[in-house]
């Protein structure tokens, strides 16, 4: 393991740790609203924060348990639109062999839904692999618990090298512009 990888996963267990027992359920204390969205932002983080833990350590059941059945996963490539039962016959050989990815967010921004039941996010994320990325998604909350319905990967290309970088994956996979 890295010591990049090393730090961050310590640091996310000493997080998880020291968060946990505040839960992941309504509080009995009435909340002014700004408090109460406060509070949901920090809840979806922790869950989104362990999500990307358990990924790294290859926990496989921890890293899906925080998808709800109806879940999709979409990866970088294309051909990546993963329900979460298939992501995870695809994943489970990888996991099972401690085999898991580290994806470290660095930023992230939470709103919600009016009713308070749905969240949607975008984050930084930054892996030794892949450099920079950016995850989307989308988390619903049901019976005091938040589950991802939806997550999206995607590389982020600096727009000063954008035509270069689409040159390159047409030149690869054949994909042509589209006609005018």
């Amino acid at each position: 393991m890295t010591s990049f990888k090393h730090r961050w996963l310590l640091a996310m267990t000493i997080l998880v740790a020291l968060l946990a027992p505040a839960g992941c359920t309504a509080q009995d204390r009435p909340e002014s609203p700004a408090t109460e969205a406060t509070g949901r932002a920090t809840t979806v983080d922790r869950v989104l924060d362990d999500w990307h833990a358990a990924a790294s350590v290859a926990d496989a059941e921890r890293y899906f348990g925080h998808f709800a059945s109806d879940g999709v996963f979409l990866g970088t490539d294309t051909s990546e639109r993963w329900p979460v039962a298939e992501f995870r016959a695809y994943a489970d050989p990888y996991f099972s062999e401690g085999r898991g990815w580290t994806y470290v967010p660095s930023e992230r921004h939470v709103m919600f839904s009016s009713d308070g039941d749905l969240a949607w996010f975008d984050e930084k994320l930054t892996s030794e692999k892949y450099g920079r990325l950016r995850g989307t998604g989308v988390l619903r909350r049901s019976g005091g618990n938040w589950k991802i319905v939806h997550y999206n990967m995607t590389f982020t290309v600096p727009n000063g090298i954008a035509a270069e970088v689409v040159s390159l994956i047409r030149s690869r996979s054949g994909d042509a512009p589209p006609a005018r």
